[in-house]
């Protein structure tokens, strides 16, 4: 190779060593210029969510929906524990010790004392103790087969099961000692309704009555009929004491103006006075 190519080679090389050389940082690609200001929304919303939750204004405990929960809960367990036959009542602290609720606050307990417990119409008051009202207070079965005994005689038809397990302690066996005494009759809502089985009205038909009875065709006869002819042998039909139609009330037409009269006085002066009631008198 040329010497003096190669002088030239160690010339640069020193040239270079000797000169300092300053890079250049990469600048910020986008991607990074994105994610920060979606940062700094999630800091601020989650100081602010902090902010918020420190006033207690989503403090699950503080919220009316919490206050109902407890309620509910309360409720429950009051209406639980009669079914079971613990009839005795309780005082506040001892329902909240065994419904687990001893971390509400003084507000909340103030609440339930002098308006949610007291206003529920499931709950009674004696002597500053809480109990569970039924809608009917049952005993034992014969206290239940007296209610249906009661509402037979004056007509009232049957009790609810659930109202019945609601109001007797160990309902289901009490039901089933009574046997044939009750009747069970179920609603197209699918709720059972006990009714009081009057052995004293059961009795049998002749078949030739039946037989009678049934041959008698009733299909071709209308209401206006049947009506017609209970009038006649003296008997009132249902429709009487139903509820009465409520026929629609025509609105009147509305016609002209009837012409108003006025009343005239001062008959002494009649030639002086002039009538202005049609408006002002046309110039002749």
């Amino acid at each position: 190779m040329d010497p003096a190519l190669l002088r030239e080679r160690e010339q640069f090389k020193k040239r270079a060593l000797s000169t300092p050389a300053v890079e250049k940082r990469q600048a910020p690609s986008d991607s990074h210029k994105k994610k920060k200001p979606k940062l700094e929304k999630e800091s601020s919303s989650g100081s602010k969510h902090g902010a918020e939750s420190s006033n207690g204004s989503f403090n699950i405990k503080t919220s009316s929906g919490y206050k109902f929960g407890c309620l509910a809960k309360i409720v429950n367990y009051m209406k639980t524990r009669h079914q079971n036959g613990d009839i005795h009542c309780l005082t506040l602290e001892e329902i909240l010790d065994e419904t687990k609720l001893l971390d509400i606050s003084m507000k909340q307990k103030q609440w339930l004392m002098t308006e949610a417990l007291v206003s529920n119409p499931k709950i009674f008051v004696r002597d500053g103790t809480y109990g569970f009202k039924p809608k009917y207070n049952l005993k034992d079965k014969k206290a239940l087969l007296r209610l249906l005994d009661k509402h037979d005689q004056l007509g009232l038809g049957g009790v609810l099961l659930d109202d019945v397990e609601e109001g007797l302690p160990n309902s289901a066996k009490a039901i089933k000692a009574l046997g044939d005494q009750i009747i069970f009759v179920t609603r197209p809502d699918k709720k059972k309704i006990l009714f009081y089985n009057d052995k004293h009205c059961q009795f049998t038909v002749d078949e030739e009555f039946q037989k009678l009875w049934r041959s008698v065709p009733v299909d071709s006869i209308d209401e206006e009929k049947i009506d017609e002819y209970l009038k006649k042998q003296g008997i009132s039909s249902m429709q009487e004491t139903g509820p009465k139609k409520v026929l629609p009330v025509l609105k009147r037409k509305k016609g002209g103006q009837k012409k108003r009269h006025f009343k005239t006085h001062n008959n002494h002066l009649a030639g002086v006075l002039e009538d202005y009631s049609e408006g002002l008198p046309v110039k002749k």
